[in-house]
């Protein structure tokens, strides 16, 4: 459909939470592409949730692993990415669509952040895409890449948002370092910046419709983005296309971000 051939590829999709999530949106372009594709969970209603979504598309070449992985604990994460080792032998592409702050730290105030939000916020959504990619590029022998999901926030102040912003800006620069690190063994590492996209977590953010109509008004395009346009700007990373590609911060947004006003 996209004129990608991801046939004989094998790719992990980190995050799929609901059909409205955009890890599920990576997942469906790089199913259509062809690879075969490995999605984690962190609970048994999660892996109820994928397992239906699965059945419901028809899809064949789609495993869910037999264990929960949460990414705050290391050994889930190697033990996903050992499955994924024993299942396939490889891997070629991996995307992390993971965030987490507790809901008290995106109200009110940020400077009232407590040290323990703060301490969540960093290592779910920051620190886990370092320790996943570590895995990932572990798996990935001649090659491979790996894309995360980032926002604005990391650089500029969206009210509310609070300490995901700093988490997101902590995410970029993993990016660029990671990229420049596992570089040299062809390994890609970027990340796609969407604007405000109708998820369930995303939801969670007080003012978050102020957010969509702001794009709406200001972006050249004058709308908001379809989980869709970030799944086919993952599918470009995730792909030969994006070759020559890494370390870079792709934004998804209507062109929102080149605005002054």
């Amino acid at each position: 459909m996209y004129g990608i051939d991801l046939s004989g590829k094998v790719g992990v999709v980190a995050g799929v939470a609901n059909r409205w999530s955009i890890a599920w949106a990576i997942a469906q372009v790089l199913h259509e592409a062809g690879a075969r594709l490995v999605l984690p969970y962190l609970s048994a209603r999660e892996q109820r949730g994928i397992e239906k979504l699965i059945a419901g598309e028809g899809w064949e070449n789609v495993v869910v692993p037999p264990e929960p992985c949460n990414v705050g604990e290391d050994a889930d994460i190697q033990r996903l990415f050992a499955f994924v080792g024993r299942e396939a032998g490889r891997l070629d592409c991996f995307a992390h669509c993971i965030a987490f702050a507790p809901t008290e730290a995106l109200r009110g105030e940020y400077n009232k952040t407590s040290r323990e939000a703060f301490r969540i916020a960093l290592d779910i959504s920051a620190y886990s895409f370092v320790a996943m990619t570590r895995a990932a590029a572990a798996l990935m022998d001649g090659g491979g890449s790996v894309v995360t999901l980032t926002f604005m926030a990391s650089e500029k102040v969206f009210p509310a948002y609070n300490v995901m912003g700093t988490a997101k800006a902590a995410l970029e620069h993993a990016v660029r370092q990671l990229a420049s690190e596992l570089g040299p063994g062809n390994v890609r590492v970027n990340a796609v910046s969407p604007g405000p996209i109708s998820t369930a977590s995303a939801r969670g953010v007080k003012g978050f419709g102020d957010f969509q109509q702001m794009y709406r008004d200001r972006a050249p395009l004058r709308r908001n983005i379809l989980q869709e346009e970030v799944g086919k700007a993952a599918l470009f990373l995730l792909s030969d296309l994006g070759s020559g590609v890494t370390g870079e911060v792709v934004h998804v947004d209507g062109g929102y971000h080149i605005m002054g006003v």
